[in-house]
């Protein structure tokens, strides 16, 4: 049975000195010291320099920024942030996908990031995250489902999601994309 993130990321913790050579802390200070600030620079540092594979070096990055759902203090505050400002016309686009998704199951979980959501399952199915000023983009896991339309390849947008939906008002949420959503939950 798949582990919730909170226990993959306490694994990961706890067999961080065993295959690192540094606890959890000894990375944070390594960090703090750098004089870095953002994620990727973290990550280019941990994997670049010092050769942790993908998985430690994001956790050590999301712990130091605090900014993963498990490490934040405040989730609605993340959430908060993602549509403050020239993105605050964006909310209710991302309340209306949340209210279609909820309506899934009671086994939905929401897992705030710094940058996006992470709507979860017993796996990731979707992300909702505000990509500019004017537009929200829905990244969905749809193996095996080609793209066409509206439903592009995810490319760069994220690596961590097959398809991807730009929206760019509340309408946009409709049966067309609820069904998408639906099929990811329903696979995952």
């Amino acid at each position: 049975m798949a582990k919730s993130p909170e226990e993959m990321k306490a694994v990961m913790i706890a067999g961080l000195r065993d295959k690192t050579g540094k606890s959890l802390e000894e990375w944070l200070k390594i960090l703090r010291s750098s004089k870095l600030s953002r994620h990727k620079e973290f990550m280019n540092l941990l994997k670049k320099e010092h050769g942790l594979t993908h998985g430690f070096a994001n956790m050590i990055a999301l712990q130091a920024l605090a900014s993963d759902s498990h490490s934040a203090t405040d989730t609605d505050a993340l959430v908060d942030a993602q549509y403050a400002g020239s993105r605050s016309g964006l909310r209710p686009i991302y309340d209306a996908v949340l209210a279609a998704v909820r309506k899934f199951g009671k086994d939905v979980e929401v897992s705030p990031k710094k940058a996006y959501v992470s709507l979860r399952r017993s796996k990731q199915f979707a992300i909702i995250q505000p990509s500019t000023a004017t537009r929200v983009d829905v990244g969905i896991n749809l193996k095996g489902i080609a793209p066409g339309g509206r439903l592009e390849a995810s490319g760069s947008f994220n690596a961590m999601v097959s398809h991807r939906v730009r929206l760019e008002q509340p309408g946009a949420v409709d049966k067309e994309l609820v069904g998408w959503l639906r099929q990811a939950y329903d696979a995952s």
